[in-house]
């Protein structure tokens, strides 16, 4: 009987060490680690990061990445000279939603196919442009070309750099995709509608507050353009507020709105690696309207000495300009007063008296009569 537990117990560890060695569909992966034992592709690495393209490949699965050279990129960004949203647009031309490895490219059924990309996906890509056709060309060569280029064949496939069968393929094509609709210019932050986009995301009584105090909103917009960090709380939250905020005087309803506001461009990732305070759009000298960013693995909470609100999502995160959504709203001390809970009162002692000792046998019996006149 024991010689069987033993066997057994020895058999589950084996297919628990199997199961655990095994490599999973969905392992995650990460474009910047892998292009980055990749010298000449360091710009196109770069410029991945910065447009904030890596984070949305990163989260995706069954995906391939077109990587060029430096060379290619130089070409780029030389000749082209993209603002970073431009810039966007054309890479995003470059991450095909399908996983197409050396082997599926060059047994294409039919010689041609049609891929999807990020461009198109996002939305911003105008009517049906933001695919990639891809041909298999003679000699072994498959080619690439952007739908709405109506020129020539743009690159052809290089080589493979990463594959992670079904979920992530990383290769090496010789051009830049040529597409008139990636390369127009796109809109910067600087020229996005602030209240617009709150208002659009579940932050509509925030915008209008913000809205309804000219000098507080043209603070917000005048700072685009350098850099700004909006934290906007939900509608919920707002709701809320508002009682306290309507009996705000006109200038502490202005330092409450540009409490929500931050100088600098600060990402999600910048926050998750940053702990410690950071001033606000209404710090001033001796007002110091400042908070603590905390972060706890993916959570990240701003708390003053009278709230602690969350993170609950980015609304646009386009540098310079990053809105992020919080569930409460941020209450500085300078506006309200700090609940100080009460000392609890100090425990009292009971002291437990000893009972008298019992009195001789002869009094006992004489006590127990009761008390008598005499």
């Amino acid at each position: 009987m024991q010689s069987f537990i033993s066997g057994g117990g020895a058999l589950l560890l084996f297919l628990i060490l199997s199961l655990s060695s095994s490599p999973s569909p969905t392992s995650a992966h990460n474009i910047t680690t892998i292009l980055s034992h990749f010298p000449d592709l360091s710009t196109f690495n770069h410029y991945l990061t910065l447009t904030h393209l890596a984070d949305e490949i990163n989260r995706r699965q069954t995906i391939t990445v077109c990587a060029v050279d430096n060379a290619a990129m130089n070409d780029l960004l030389t000749h082209h000279q993209p603002t970073i949203p431009t810039l966007k647009h054309i890479l995003s031309l470059h991450v095909l939603l399908d996983y197409f490895n050396p082997k599926k490219l060059h047994q294409i059924n039919g010689g041609a196919a049609l891929a999807a990309t990020l461009f198109q996906a996002t939305g911003d890509a105008p009517g049906d442009s933001g695919f990639v056709n891809i041909t298999d060309l003679k000699g072994g060569k498959v080619g690439f070309n952007a739908k709405d280029n109506s020129g020539p064949i743009s690159a052809i496939f290089v080589k493979s750099i990463k594959e992670i069968p079904y979920n992530l393929s990383v290769i090496q094509i010789s051009q830049i995709l040529a597409s008139p609709d990636a390369e127009a210019p796109a809109p910067g932050p600087e020229d996005a509608n602030l209240t617009e986009i709150m208002s659009a995301h579940g932050c509509k009584f925030f915008s209008d507050a913000l809205t309804s105090n000219f000098d507080a909103l043209k603070t917000f917009t005048d700072n685009v353009e350098g850099g700004l960090t909006v934290f906007c709380p939900m509608d919920d939250a707002f709701k809320n507020f508002m009682p306290k905020f309507k009996n705000l005087t006109a200038d502490g309803k202005d330092s409450l709105l540009l409490y929500h506001g931050v100088p600098i461009y600060e990402s999600m990732a910048m926050l998750k690696s940053n702990n410690g305070l950071m001033n606000t759009l209404a710090t001033d000298g001796a007002k110091k309207f400042d908070f603590t960013v905390q972060n706890d693995g993916e959570d990240v909470t701003l708390k003053t000495k009278i709230v602690t609100a969350k993170i609950t999502g980015t609304l646009i995160d386009e540098q310079p300009l990053a809105i992020h959504s919080l569930d409460k709203v941020l209450q500085p001390e300078e506006l309200f007063k700090v609940d100080i809970a009460p000392a609890p009162a100090p425990e009292t002692k009971k002291h437990h008296h000893p009972l008298p000792p019992a009195p001789p046998n002869g009094l006992h019996g004489g006590f127990s009569g009761g008390w008598t006149g005499g």
